[in-house]
């Protein structure tokens, strides 16, 4: 597993660091897991597309806190996002949102929980990873540097050609380059 000190550091790093990292969700007995292949990172004050920009709510309070920590909120009326605590230890609030894995292991139980047959776009986006692994308000809080039913550990080697894009899905902050994303599938 990760150490929380993989979390104490400015958030765009632990973005960046993510990458190639490795997902383990268990669910009733079955072990899912994929590499984090895109993540978002979203800070305090200096980030106006964050959650944590205005103030302290009920929804992104775990933003304040520990680093390590999931943070899953419910967006759009439909869809889970599972993100995960981590900032500088001088930084009040700060998350990375993981946007897509390249699926491992349980990937029969990620096609039924997608109702979806093929691999392509099974996991490539935050709501479609999160319904695949069964992530919802359930995971909120939960420590990801503990051995649970979800939890990130090392990975694949890391990765040297990391794309940089602006956020995906935002109206404020669009010039921060804070979206990250890597290619480990062979095209063809």
């Amino acid at each position: 597993m990760l150490p929380r000190e993989f979390y104490s550091k400015d958030t765009v790093n632990v973005a960046k660091d993510l990458l190639g990292k490795r997902i383990i969700r268990k669910i009733r007995g079955v072990e899912l897991s994929g590499i984090i292949t895109e993540t978002e990172a979203y800070k305090h004050k200096d980030d106006p597309a964050s959650h944590a920009f205005t103030k302290i709510t009920e929804r992104n309070k775990v933003m304040f806190g520990e680093v390590g920590i999931a943070y899953v909120y419910f967006t759009y009326g439909m869809h889970y996002c599972f993100n995960i605590v981590a900032k500088h230890p001088k930084t009040a609030a700060g998350a990375v949102l993981i946007r897509g894995i390249e699926p491992e292991r349980g990937i029969e139980m990620m096609q039924k929980n997608r109702k979806r047959i093929t691999l392509e776009n099974l996991t490539d986006g935050p709501a479609k990873l999160a319904q695949a692994l069964e992530i919802t308000k359930k995971q909120y809080g939960l420590d990801l540097t503990k051995k649970s039913d979800l939890y990130i550990t090392e990975g694949i080697e890391k990765p040297k050609g990391i794309d940089a894009a602006s956020r995906i899905g935002i109206r404020d902050a669009k010039d921060k380059l804070w979206n990250f994303k890597i290619k480990i599938r062979k095209e063809g």
